[in-house]
């Protein structure tokens, strides 16, 4: 997939291979922008442990810049992202992108707003989702990630 206001592309196969790995919709212009903080926070704790984040920017929900530079500047400048963030794209319905249509199908659970998180296990079998309410850094979130580094 491109990567976020870039030429560039991410393998996502490459990526994700033998990881742990969290898939977040992200919108720079909605009030829960801010777990960008919490997000690269978890990143920087778990990202030598065979883990990894995917960002998402999405206007399935109307809160996304236009302006691919603008969302960049959000995530890499305002809030020192450091984890891949894909180009902007469709989370929802048959819109959605291939990745996104799979983790719906899979966790039986569709994004209802920006910040979703679904967490994968490093073997692709099981998905756990989260509600855009539940905090990067929360229990259940952390507890899921180090139950699927434990089987790994």
């Amino acid at each position: 997939m491109r990567a976020l206001h870039s030429k560039d592309t991410h393998d996502l196969c490459e990526l994700t291979k033998g990881k742990v790995v969290m898939v977040v919709n992200t919108a720079s212009q909605c009030g829960y922008t801010g777990q960008f903080e919490g997000l690269e926070a978890l990143y920087q704790q778990y990202k030598d442990q065979n883990f990894v984040i995917l960002g998402f920017p999405s206007d399935s929900f109307k809160q996304e810049h236009s302006d691919e530079e603008k969302t960049a500047d959000v995530c890499f400048v305002n809030f020192g992202v450091t984890f891949p963030m894909m180009a902007t794209t469709p989370v929802l319905g048959s819109d959605a992108n291939a990745v996104f249509k799979s983790l719906s199908a899979g966790a039986q659970a569709s994004p209802q707003w920006n910040f979703h998180k679904y967490v994968v296990s490093a073997d692709g079998q099981k998905i756990s989702s989260f509600a855009s309410k539940v905090e990067p850094l929360d229990a259940q979130i952390t507890n899921t990630i180090d139950s699927y580094l434990k089987q790994n």
